[in-house]
């Protein structure tokens, strides 16, 4: 039977966490103590439901970890290696993640409400349905990310990258998009993105997206819309797409 001291070494922590979570659990409600788990080797341990609220756990080793269902809110992961960590449905509200390696994660279904990710690298990352209402993702990586049906709901996202990223179905109202690189990811557009902060580079690419289609393929328009697509203020406009000259430029409808 495993047993805590109150001054719980780290490296007592470490060993038990990785062999039973239970009693670190039973030792966070006896003790009231945050263990600090800075630069600790996690890789591939099974922390499953492990209560690590407000935990240090800077600079550690969690890549490969099963953190499914574990408590984090709060906790310290800041420059944390989070490489294909098993995060879903965990608690990470109000955690620090900024510049943490999230690459590959299963982040499905977590709470990340209010979490700092700035500068994290969530490449590849799945998000399904994770809450990130209020999170600051300022200048992270989010190329490839998966984060159809999420909750970005007032996000800082700004000169994030969202190249190839999934964002069909995500609540993007009043979330801040200004400088967030949107190249080739995937968008809807519903009530849920009406206050969403877009910059001039965006509206550009979103208007150059709706009316490139119309040129050639002889779409019936009513006579203000053609009047409209062949303007040549808004032609002038629309062919400041950054990709123009590369996808075509704009010359009117027929």
């Amino acid at each position: 039977k495993m047993k805590f001291k109150k001054e719980a070494t780290k490296k007592k922590i470490i060993s038990v966490l990785k062999r039973n979570v239970a009693v670190l659990n039973r030792w966070r409600i006896l003790s009231g103590r945050n263990p600090n788990l800075r630069d600790a080797d996690l890789r591939s341990a099974d922390l499953s439901s492990a209560n690590l609220r407000s935990a240090n756990l800077r600079y550690a080793d969690l890549s490969s970890a099963d953190l499914s269902y574990a408590n984090l809110s709060s906790a310290d992961l800041s420059y944390a290696d989070l490489r294909y960590a098993n995060l879903s449905s965990a608690n990470l509200s109000s955690a620090n993640l900024s510049s943490a390696d999230l690459s590959s994660a299963n982040l499905s279904s977590a709470d990340l409400r209010d979490a700092d990710l700035r500068s994290a690298d969530l490449r590849d990352a799945d998000l399904r349905y994770a809450d990130l209402s209020s999170a600051d993702l300022r200048d992270a990586d989010l190329s490839y990310a998966d984060l159809s049906y999420a909750n970005l709901r007032y996000a800082d996202l700004s000169s994030a990258d969202l190249r190839y990223a999934n964002l069909s179905s995500a609540n993007l109202s009043s979330a801040n998009l200004s400088s967030a690189d949107l190249d080739f990811s995937c968008m809807g557009f519903s009530c849920k993105t009406l206050e969403t902060k877009y910059d001039n580079k965006h509206i550009i690419q979103i208007l150059y997206h709706a009316g490139k289609p119309c040129e050639n393929n002889h779409i019936e328009l009513d006579a203000d819309t053609k009047k409209l697509l062949n303007s040549k203020m808004f032609k002038k406009v629309i062919n400041k797409f950054h990709r123009a000259e590369k996808c075509g430029i704009f010359g009117g409808t027929k």
